[in-house]
């Protein structure tokens, strides 16, 4: 959908959730500019698939064309903070350039097939995203602590607001 990032903001979200979708993300300018503007805020936003690719490209980094691409539910992904493997659902043809990254994106996530990011956090806004699919059903479902993150920082938002 293209509803704009003003209609969004003016729900007073206590989060925003920047869903999956096909193909490539850098023609999404709508998209983009809505995300750089909900980034302006302290609103919590968790990405996936599309949504993580273009939360990167909104906070500067890049995205680039896969050889093969990533589909199916059997794909390894290790958690770096907690360097803990996950096993993922898939379906992408895009990733993010981590060496495009800028400094207030930290990885948290690699493909362990081919290296490729899975994962970012920003530093400095409670923005983070994920490259596969954590809502997959039936599964697997490894990924699905990302889910309690985003309502811990929904809570912690909820919380300094008052």
């Amino acid at each position: 959908a293209q509803t704009s990032a003003e209609d969004v903001l003016k729900m007073n979200p206590d989060g925003i959730f920047l869903s999956n979708g096909p193909g490539d993300p850098a023609p999404c300018d709508y998209a983009i500019d809505a995300i750089e503007k909900f980034l302006e805020t302290d609103i919590p936003v968790f990405g996936i698939c599309l949504g993580h690719q273009l939360l990167a490209l909104a906070s500067g980094a890049k995205t680039i064309k896969m050889k093969f691409g990533h589909h199916g539910g059997n794909h390894p992904v290790k958690d770096i903070d907690n360097n803990v493997v996950m096993i993922t659902a898939q379906n992408h043809g895009f990733a993010v350039d981590e060496a495009t990254l800028p400094a207030n994106l930290r990885v948290t996530h690699k493909s362990l097939f081919d290296g490729t990011l899975q994962g970012i956090h920003r530093t400095d806004k409670p923005a983070f995203s994920f490259q596969g699919h954590p809502e997959a059903s039936p599964g697997p479902h490894d990924a699905a602590p990302l889910f309690d993150h985003f309502i811990e920082l929904i809570e912690l938002y909820r919380q300094s607001a008052k």
